[in-house]
């Protein structure tokens, strides 16, 4: 929700393969339900490509923007993975081989085997606190309000059960849900209008679609003030009731 919303959080996607359409993002919904979950308003989602450049000016936009930060992509141990450097870029600090990441690594791998292509996933910006990671033990990282994870949905389901119990959120939501059947969305698009303008506490949204029975729509109203989406939502059924036959 835009109104009234004190916690606030974007998504940075990270990939050429997702901007090429090899891969079909999975890691978007994942975070936002979580967000959802816990009140905090997810308010804008990027992707970028893997250049450096793009993910610092994306990084340093959105951090100063909102509470919240979450990155997804490119942490891995190729030449492409260029995540970690570029947020240590964008807060202005030194990256090296962090011992914490590599005693994260070292459960996984034996010391012979950690090559310098693995150890990239070891690389962690000065200052960063580490986000666990219990699949495959390549840890992400946290620095100021900026979450970087993997892009591999599974391991960053894993590091989103990590840092949960570390965020805050708004007051929960409270949503409802008023059916206005097969009323054509035309008949009270300006009306609706009036009373989201009326009620500026709470969001009010319209959302049509085809059922089994036909053409449907439903109108929700969103908002942390129990009163105010009640009042939103006498407002609308007195719109309806005054359309039905």
């Amino acid at each position: 929700m835009s109104q009234g919303s004190d916690v606030t959080a974007a998504i940075l996607v990270i990939g050429d393969e997702i901007l090429s359409g090899r891969t079909k993002d999975k890691n978007i919904g994942t975070i936002a339900e979580m967000l959802t979950e816990i009140s905090v308003d997810l308010r804008e989602v990027r992707i970028v490509p893997d250049e450096r450049a793009e993910i610092v000016a994306a990084v340093n936009a959105l951090r100063a923007r909102y509470t919240y930060v979450f990155t997804s992509g490119g942490i891995g141990p190729t030449h492409d993975d260029i995540t970690a450097d570029s947020i240590a870029e964008a807060f202005g600090v030194g990256i090296d081989v962090d011992p914490r990441a590599r005693a994260m690594l070292l459960e996984r791998h034996r010391p012979e085997d950690l090559n310098e292509a693995r150890l990239r996933m070891a690389r962690i910006p000065d200052g960063a606190e580490l986000i666990a990671n219990p699949i495959s033990k390549a840890p992400g990282f946290r620095l100021g309000n900026v979450h970087v994870m993997a892009g591999v949905p599974q391991i960053l389901r894993a590091m989103l059960d990590e840092i949960r119990p570390t965020l805050t959120g708004n007051a929960p939501v409270i949503s409802e849900t008023i059916e206005a059947g097969a009323i054509p969305e035309g008949d009270f698009a300006g009306a609706l209008t009036g009373i989201a303008a009326a009620h500026p506490v709470v969001s009010i949204g319209s959302y049509p679609s085809m059922t089994p029975e036909g053409f449907r729509n439903r109108i929700v109203v969103r908002g942390r003030d129990r009163e105010a989406v009640a009042a939103a939502r006498a407002a609308i059924e007195q719109l309806l009731g005054g359309l039905r036959p």
